[in-house]
């Protein structure tokens, strides 16, 4: 299995300052504190991480799916992360996923039972087992 690589570098103080992050395969953006902690303009850590955890999830749920021997057509996953002042610090408290799949032939306690079994077996959602809230709802479409 490759690995992954990404650089991340920031210029200045907390408030006034820019980063910009680059992937080995093209992705890149900029960051900065309002886009994370505000509304600004930009990209942010959360907005990767919930992109990251959406496409993991998306995929590994039509692997088990077809692995059940009910393949699905689509699978839309919708990631929400969110960051909060916890204490002294900042920390990520939810991670939501929102999926909507299309999926032949399945009643909803077998699709259910899958789309569980994918939260806790992703690759990213181990990653982020220490989020405190990781928040799962599934619905066939």
């Amino acid at each position: 299995m490759p690995t992954r690589k990404a650089k991340a570098s920031w210029e200045g103080g907390l408030k006034g300052g820019i980063g910009k992050f680059e992937g080995e395969k093209g992705l890149s953006g900029n960051f900065n504190f309002s886009s994370r902690f505000e509304n600004g303009q930009g990209s942010n850590p959360e907005e990767l991480l919930a992109a990251a955890h959406s496409a993991c999830y998306s995929m590994a749920l039509a692997a088990g799916l077809e692995k059940a021997g009910t393949p699905a057509t689509k699978v839309e996953t919708n990631a929400e992360c969110t960051v909060e002042l916890v204490g002294g610090g900042f920390q990520i408290t939810t991670m939501k996923l929102i999926v909507r799949a299309q999926v032949a032939k399945i009643d909803d306690a077998t699709f259910q039972k899958v789309a569980i079994e994918t939260k806790a077996g992703c690759p990213v959602s181990k990653a982020l087992a220490g989020i405190p809230n990781i928040i799962l709802d599934a619905k066939l479409s």
